[in-house]
């Protein structure tokens, strides 16, 4: 098989000394290939590195053919215009040069063979839904998708070899997000792409781990990926409880030897003491029983020694991707229970959004819509229930205190006891639970939030999440999904993520427009 790109034995850190990589060996086939990790693997450093943004400490990068290169966060400049973004600003200034009548040589080199350079521009970014958009609109009129959108048809403007994308259904709403799932499904190149969006995965023809500092590829899309890691881990299970019986039964065996070669060893003693046979033949009875002994214990010593390594061995094939286990009874609202009515703007004016008992409610929209303004007037104006909220921007922590500190901080009057036995459900045990909110990874971060948030005294009854799955690695969409499993109160997500979504068991649909306000579609 040729590889499009190729890591070999590549080591990164950062100027602090910490190590993001090191010896990585991959290779990425042609075709689509999702990259999926846990924050803080290194996905997007091995993306920079593959781009050339950066430079490997040790090892090589290879790249057959030109990379295209989407990053996360896109240079916002406000003074940049869409022309800019696209990266033809210089050919269109000579092209409108040669226009006027100026035809000195160095426009002509300038604008080569991309005469239609303006047509083809503005039919790529057609093709992404921004028909509206002019090359000459500045970035700071930009929404974040729309900038993600102009920065995605500057790629295929550029036609690279080799197309890197990551994170890039960041801050798009719903139909943005078809359209770049639809672009990324007809890309006929070689494409990675870093993403937690399960819609976007499926369209990819492998997925690439990357986990404990190696890369291993899966063919086929994230669907394939979840049934064979699944079998895998049957499989990994099969044999740890394999090896397991084995080192059960070995050390059995030990126990029995040893039981019966004291046996021996007393019954040669007692024959010595009484002198029944001859001393030299009884001397060399007692070496060769201690001999065989020895043999004995050594040989049910390497047995179980060896049942252990074959257990170690299976234990470390056995993932232990820890899964958020909680019990929230206390944020329980009775059916029927009036738990907001909330005065805002509807299709026919005025109108009251109410929310009754445990109701599940999903919040869409268009970006700009006023979805995150709606929730924060929610929070503002207060409801019938204690209420928590939980913002996209996750800056609800005090970055100078421990997890530990941060969740007493929401609740108070629990001992210390109890706030480390609610955060060892959030899988913060031990030193981990006292670590500066500061220097936690991405979804540490958030798991650390999530606790504050439904450990707060009083309990929220009404919980308000603000796309909660931007940033988020696949295990932590899991884990959010696992704790919302556990709430029982009310719950009002605004998300963009429709699968995420739909395992939530919504109970209501509500569609907030810039022009119709909030509206059941």
């Amino acid at each position: 098989m040729s590889f499009s790109v190729v890591i070999d034995h590549v080591s990164y850190g950062w100027p602090d000394g910490t190590q993001v990589l090191n010896g990585l060996d991959a290779a990425f086939p042609a075709g689509r290939t999702g990259l999926i990790g846990a924050n803080g693997s290194g996905k997007s450093t091995l993306l920079k590195l593959v781009a050339g943004e950066l430079t490997p400490a040790s090892g090589t990068v290879s790249v057959a053919g030109r990379v295209g290169y989407l990053p996360q966060n896109l240079p916002m400049r406000a003074e940049l215009t869409v022309s800019d973004l696209l990266g033809i600003s210089a050919t269109r200034a000579a092209l409108h040069a040669i226009e006027s009548g100026d035809v000195r040589e160095e426009h002509f080199t300038t604008v080569g063979d991309d005469w239609d350079v303006e047509e083809r521009a503005l039919g790529a970014l057609s093709s992404l839904g921004l028909d509206g958009i002019g090359l000459d609109r500045t970035v700071a009129t930009l929404s974040g998708g729309e900038a993600v959108m102009t920065g995605l048809a500057a790629q295929f403007l550029r036609r690279p070899d080799v197309l890197l994308l990551d994170e890039p259904t960041n801050n798009l709403d719903l139909s943005a997000r078809r359209r770049l799932h639809a672009a990324v499904g007809a890309w006929q190149g070689v494409l990675l792409v870093v993403s937690h969006d399960r819609a976007l995965l499926e369209q990819v023809d492998q997925i690439a781990e990357l986990r404990e500092g190696s890369v291993r590829v899966y063919g086929g899309n994230l669907s394939d990926y979840e049934r064979m890691l699944e079998a895998e881990q049957q499989t990994a299970e099969r044999l740890v409880r394999t090896a397991e019986a084995d080192v059960r039964r070995q050390r059995r065996e030990l126990m029995d030897a040893r039981t019966k070669l004291d046996r021996r060893v007393r019954y040669g003693a007692k024959m010595y003491a009484n002198k029944r046979e001859p001393k030299i033949i009884m001397q060399a009875r007692k070496r060769e029983a201690q001999v065989s002994a020895g043999k004995h214990r050594i040989m049910h010593t390497e047995k179980l020694e060896e049942a252990r390594e074959r257990l170690s061995e299976a234990e470390q094939a056995v993932r232990d991707d820890a899964e958020i286990r909680i019990s929230l009874p206390e944020t329980e609202v009775p059916a029927g229970r009036m738990v907001l009515s909330f005065n805002l703007r509807g299709r026919t004016g005025m109108e009251r959004l109410e929310v009754r008992g445990p109701e599940r409610i999903a919040l869409l929209g268009p970006n700009g819509s006023g979805k995150t303004t709606l929730l924060r007037a929610i929070v503002e104006a207060g409801a019938q229930v204690p209420v928590g909220y939980l913002p996209q921007r996750l800056d609800l922590l005090d970055e100078s205190l421990s997890v530990v500190g941060n969740v007493r901080a929401h609740a108070p009057t629990a001992s210390p006891n109890q706030v480390r036995a609610r955060l060892a459900r959030f899988l913060f045990r031990g030193a981990r639970a006292e670590q500066p909110v500061g220097t936690l990874s991405g979804g540490e971060r958030f798991r650390a939030t999530l606790a504050a948030l439904l450990s707060a005294e009083p309990p929220p009854q009404l919980l308000l999440l603000d796309e909660p799955t931007n940033n988020l690695d696949l295990a932590s969409v899991r884990q959010l999904s696992q704790a919302l499993a556990a709430y029982r109160g009310a719950l009002i997500v605004a998300s963009h993520d429709l699968p995420f979504l739909e395992g939530l068991g919504i109970t209501r649909w509500l569609q907030q427009d810039r022009d119709s306000g909030l509206t059941e579609p």
